[in-house]
């Protein structure tokens, strides 16, 4: 008994940061419309930096605290008018979600360079020794944490009650046009409203510091929890949050006292689809935001890219001869990126018939992968069947998991289907650590054999690279066929304007089921020749982080054109393996690609090629009257 309410305690304490963190959601979700991502890299920056104050520089522990809250303050303020402001005049609500989740990878990257990769963690505000209460073990900083927390619910009450800013941001909050026409800046509401959220992340760093290690990728550990906990209480209710942030941190401890660790977390994400999926604003929340149910806007204006006939047909004829000629000219290193480039882009290619085409955000896109490669490595090496037809085995399933996804999510629109994917995404990665037995856990599973045509086996690099490049050829020539009839004119009207494509006739939630099996597909196609290459799989080769590389690649080469992909593909891939020196950055580097080519190249790198060729003959044609009229 002693043993359950010491772990009760230990829930309520980690709930209580749990909570922290998802006030801090609730609070830019009320004011902007926006989930923040983001949110978890504060909960790092406030604990490294008042790390680095107290431990490095020998500043006494309240100082630290304040000069890390700062950092965290300036930080957020800076983010919010140079990001956050430009993104929410010219992206949607799902847009947002993308480029927040950018902005986290680029604390990442930047973290890493800075701290290293080595974890931190502070030493408790009051001693070692616990307090013994009742015949209980209490630790001194769980009374810190709850204590942050209960002060901060009270302050956040009082201000937004008692004060004329708490009353800006919920009219803000409630009606941004009419708040404007009060004489509300509502801009700078937001700016304010950005910085607290941040504050607020830093603060929860500093509690939990003393608790746990945390290292530069931590962040994202904390966005997912602060986020099931705000998407349990209700995305805009700061009691919705408390609450779920609360009951999540209950959960959680006695999930992993009384089964395991890992099925607690299988558990709360479990809990947080269901919720997603029959209650999408949460059990404490009020119903969407009329900006909820954008699908497009700018960004998706911007989509798609339009070329000359001519050079469309020159490029099909050259860009097979190239893939045929290239392993003539280059050594295995190459070919290798090239064969993992090829790979995918094959993943890529069905992300951008569900994003680009179809207008379904997808977060959980290697989640596919994963079913797709893991499927396929345990019928090989625990049932030794063939790796043909383990691929397609591995293909069913990922077709059946997609069935059952689409089929609950099909009425989610903007970031509520952005996260529910994100949700069955973190599924699958909790799955493939805890059954162990089948998937190897987190060391992976080996001894996966190449593909195989008989007895000839697929084994050197550029048998590898001429197979997969063939699907990725096979794939591409299928999907643009299927693009340019009626089913692909069908997806760009469910994409620019769903209720006006209800109204003519098409059966939206069907052709959005064909989407997302379409997409499920090619990924499972990937998973499974990635597995088959690397004759190795493991859960980090996979999981959800590969999901916002997919969607970096797919937002940088330019979404809804199919070919597109291939750029952002090799962008990503190619150059950090090229240039050394990019290694360490590669994920501030990717972070950094995502955020800017989300507001600056809406239309992606071929989209503004493009424009360009588009744009060059205008101007020729306009320069020809100029020079007769000076003659």
């Amino acid at each position: 008994m002693h043993d359950a309410l010491e772990t009760a305690i230990g829930g309520l304490v980690e709930g209580s940061v749990f909570a922290l963190v998802a006030i801090g959601f609730a609070l830019v979700f009320r004011v902007t419309g926006t989930v923040n991502l983001a949110q978890g890299a504060f909960v790092v920056l406030g604990a490294l930096t008042t790390y680095s104050f107290e431990q490095t520089l020998h500043w006494p522990l309240p100082l630290a605290v304040l000069g890390a809250l700062g950092v965290a303050a300036v930080v957020g303020a800076l983010l919010a008018i140079a990001v956050l402001a430009p993104g929410l005049r010219r992206l949607p609500p799902s847009g947002m979600v993308m480029l927040t989740s950018g902005l986290l990878t680029v604390f990442e990257g930047a973290a890493l360079l800075v701290w290293g990769s080595q974890p931190y963690q502070l030493p408790p505000f009051s001693g070692y020794h616990p307090v013994a209460f009742a015949g209980l073990l209490v630790p001194t900083q769980s009374f810190w944490d709850l204590g942050i927390t209960a002060v901060v619910v009270a302050l956040l009450w009082y201000v937004l009650q008692r004060t004329t800013f708490g009353r800006a941001l919920r009219a803000c909050a409630e009606n941004p046009a009419a708040a404007t026409l009060m004489g509300i800046d509502v801009a700078r509401v937001r700016v304010l409203s950005y910085t607290a959220a941040c504050v607020l992340g830093a603060l929860s760093g500093i509690a939990i510091g003393p608790i746990v290690s945390l290292q530069f990728d931590g962040g994202r550990f904390f966005t997912v929890y602060g986020f099931i906990s705000v998407a349990i209480g209700g995305l805009g209710s700061f009691a919705g949050a408390l609450l779920g942030g609360l009951g999540l941190g209950l959960v959680q401890q006695l999930g992993a006292f009384y089964v395991s660790s890992i099925f607690a977390t299988t558990l709360a994400i479990a809990i947080l689809i269901v919720v997603l999926v029959f209650r999408p604003s949460g059990l404490f929340g009020r119903g969407a935001r009329r900006e909820d149910n954008r699908t497009g806007g700018a960004h998706a204006g911007a989509l798609g890219a339009r070329f000359d006939p001519r050079i469309v047909r020159a490029a099909a004829i050259a860009a097979p001869v190239v893939i045929l000629l290239l392993p003539l000219v280059l050594p295995d290193g190459a070919l290798s990126s090239l064969v993992i480039a090829g790979i995918v882009f094959i993943a890529v290619m069905g992300l951008d018939v569900l994003m680009g085409f179809a207008g379904q955000v997808s977060l959980g896109h290697a989640a596919f992968v994963a079913i797709g490669g893991y499927v396929a490595a345990i019928a090989a090496v625990r049932f030794h069947v063939p790796p043909l037809l383990g691929a397609l085995l591995a293909l069913v399933v990922s077709l059946a998991c997609a069935a059952v996804l689409a089929g609950l999510t099909v009425r989610l629109r903007g970031h509520y289907m952005a996260l529910a994917t994100l949700a069955f995404g973190l599924l699958v990665d909790s799955l493939a650590v805890g059954l162990g037995d089948w998937t190897g856990g987190p060391s992976g599973l080996t001894g996966i054999p190449h593909v195989a045509f008989g007895a000839f086996a697929i084994d050197g690099q550029r048998a590898n690279y001429y197979l997969v490049w063939a699907v990725a050829i096979v794939a591409f020539v299928l999907l643009a066929n299927l693009l340019r009839s009626d089913f692909g004119r069908a997806l760009r009207a469910i994409r620019t304007d769903q209720t006006a494509a209800l109204a003519l006739g098409i059966d939206v939630p069907r052709y959005k089921l064909y989407a997302f099996l379409i997409s499920a597909a090619c990924a499972s196609i990937a998973g499974s020749l990635y597995a088959y290459y690397f004759q190795f799989i493991s859960p980090e080769m996979v999981s959800t982080p590969r999901s916002l590389e997919f969607v970096t690649m797919l937002v940088i080469g330019g979404e809804g054109t199919l070919a597109g992909p291939l750029l952002g593909v090799l962008l990503l891939v190619l150059l950090p393996n090229a240039v050394q020196a990019l290694q360490q950055a590669k994920t501030l580097f990717a972070g950094l690609i995502l955020v800017g080519g989300l507001l600056l190249l809406p239309s992606g790198i071929l989209g503004a090629i493009a424009g360009l060729l588009r744009r060059a003959p205008a101007r020729d044609d306009a320069a020809v009257p100029a020079r007769g009229a000076a003659t």
